[in-house]
């Protein structure tokens, strides 16, 4: 399961989240001094002084119970923002113990940094794009749609299905993150997935039959992949080519989801048990 208790977010993403939400702020890290304790409110003060240099220091907003110390350390006047937690029930101790349950307070920068993303995954026609459906339709969630079946029946409309460059994997896997992270702002409680960048490496494998010698991605977000076992009719289409290779590439997706130490989960048995065995997991991890 996830563990949030000691969920920590760098001082620089923060201040990215505020900059975005606070367009036009100026807004600054002042780093912490591991020497100086929250008790010793005079040289707190005197370190965020230090570090302000000659700037003045008007008003000092807070919400906790150390801020009009602080603020009277500093010679500012302090305002409450909400002490008591009656406009915005949620603290940053709420967020960081159970950020699923405050997903709705957060803001969308901030809301897909904490919402956990389920990614459908696995060999060709186990029923993926269904089962994302199912999930999101049972969790209200929103989905990301296949990217690379997007780009590939487009490439059979204009006549090149077959053909396949490396470059086109790294498009397909960069706009594949880009729409992930993009619904990631808007979703909860979950995001469904299906397929990621991460998969689209090993589709990249399938076809040019080789691994990629380099993979120019931001590591993985997701926090579960759910990967149907090939034991399932295969449903030919306009683009499946992958009837033959379906068990080699179910294997290559454990193989590799295990060597990056990613959580997943095979699902077996009929279509509606492989569903209730997801949701189980997804239950499981919130």
């Amino acid at each position: 399961m996830l563990d949030y208790a000691e969920q920590t977010v760098d001082p620089p993403v923060r201040a990215a989240w505020l900059r975005e939400i606070h367009p036009g702020v100026d807004v600054r890290v002042i780093p912490d001094d591991p020497s100086i304790s929250a008790e010793e409110t005079d040289a707190e003060a005197a370190w965020i002084r230090a570090f302000l240099g000659d700037e003045p220091i008007d008003i000092f907003f807070s919400s906790e119970h150390y801020g009009e110390a602080l603020a009277h350390a500093l010679g500012a006047l302090h305002f409450n923002v909400d002490r008591e937690r009656i406009l915005v029930p949620v603290t940053g101790t709420m967020i960081r113990r159970d950020p699923v349950a405050a997903l709705a307070w957060l803001e969308p920068p901030v809301r897909a940094h904490y919402v956990p993303r389920i990614c459908v995954t696995g060999a060709e026609s186990t029923g993926k794009t269904t089962l994302v459906r199912q999930l999101a339709e049972h969790y209200g969630a929103l989905s990301v749609p296949e990217y690379g079946r997007e780009y590939t029946l487009e490439k059979a409309r204009n006549g090149q299905l077959g053909r396949w460059i490396p470059e086109e994997f790294v498009h397909i896997a960069f706009e594949q993150q880009r729409q992930e992270d993009d619904l990631a702002r808007h979703s909860m409680p979950v995001l469904l997935c299906d397929t990621d960048a991460f998969a689209t490496r090993l589709w990249y494998e399938f076809y040019l039959e080789r691994e990629p010698e380099r993979w120019r991605l931001p590591p993985s977000r997701i926090a579960l992949y759910l990967i149907p076992f090939p034991d399932v009719p295969f449903v030919a289409d306009e683009i499946r080519d992958g009837e033959h290779k379906r068990y080699w590439m179910h294997a290559r997706f454990e193989e590799e989801l295990a060597k990056a130490g990613r959580q997943f989960v095979v699902l077996r048995g009929t279509y509606a048990e492989r569903t209730a065995q997801a949701i189980a997991a997804i239950d499981e991890l919130l």
